[in-house]
């Protein structure tokens, strides 16, 4: 896969974020609904996850086989990439929504944006919450570009269609996040709101997928999986929290074996075709 085409497969799986926000615009989209197309996300979610650690995972034991060969070097660094690419990129999102609760707690949302500002933790104001979310889900983003870019230079055809897929149908659903706590205001935003709403998100991807394509050597492809592993382990740990307030038991279930089937599907047919 050359760069031109990585970087358009980047783009494209950061443009689906656009798709959610006309959501702040329109004021029939009722809880259960956003809660089961969320609940549907973190099913892809989840299968991602198990996906991109199965291949960090398979590279640093491939290295761990150096140890017989007294090559304890590359198994060490690599070890020490995954570890630290996990925990930035867990608890890099943690103290970035952390940092926004200095200014205090959200005040005046109704319904499901009230929901996903508690989760956010973002400054009060339906526009100012709305971009403080899209500011944590660009930096979730250009993980995962990064994760895509890397794969794509290795060649990995199967798992860079696996990870645009699912990015781009995760990000639709971010898109939905962001418009959520503007569905209930009675002014609804400009299109140029949400087109700049939609660039601080799902920017970022595009950015990361050509990042990470320059970028190539082992440690580069575990230390940007590791990163979108962790920041996925922070995404999902909060839309399960906005899953529970917004669907019961039986319709979150659903929605979760929903979106595993549908990522377990899409892998497959990558694989099938060429992978």
């Amino acid at each position: 896969m050359n760069e031109s085409s990585v970087a358009l497969l980047g783009g494209i799986a950061g443009f689906t974020i656009f798709l959610g926000l006309p959501v702040a615009r329109m004021r029939n989209v009722g809880a259960r609904t956003q809660g089961f197309l969320n609940a549907i996300a973190v099913g892809v979610l989840v299968f991602l996850l198990v996906e991109i650690l199965g291949h960090a995972n398979g590279s640093v034991e491939e290295a761990m086989g150096g140890l017989h060969r007294g090559q304890a070097g590359g198994f060490a660094v690599l070890t020490a990439v995954y570890v630290i690419g996990i925990s930035a990129g867990l608890l890099g999102l943690v103290w970035f929504n952390r940092a926004f609760r200095r200014f205090g707690a959200t005040r005046g949302l109704r319904g499901p944006g009230a929901a996903v500002a508690r989760s956010a933790g973002a400054v009060p104001g339906a526009k100012q919450l709305a971009l403080m979310i899209a500011t944590g889900l660009g930096l979730h983003n250009f993980s995962e570009g990064l994760a895509i870019g890397q794969s794509g230079a290795a060649n990995a055809l199967a798992l860079t269609g696996v990870l645009v897929v699912g990015f781009g149908l995760h990000n639709v659903t971010e898109g939905f996040g962001i418009a959520a706590p503007m569905a209930s205001e009675r002014d609804r935003p400009s299109w140029a709101f949400l087109a700049a709403a939609g660039l601080i998100g799902g920017g970022p991807t595009f950015l990361g997928t050509i990042i990470g394509f320059n970028v190539v050597a082992t440690w580069a492809f575990v230390l940007f999986l590791a990163l979108a592993a962790g920041a996925l382990l922070y995404v999902i740990n909060e839309m399960f929290g906005v899953c529970r307030r917004l669907n019961s038991p039986p319709a979150l279930a659903a929605g979760l074996l929903v979106g595993f089937l549908v990522a377990f599907g899409t892998e497959l047919f990558l694989t099938s075709t060429g992978g």
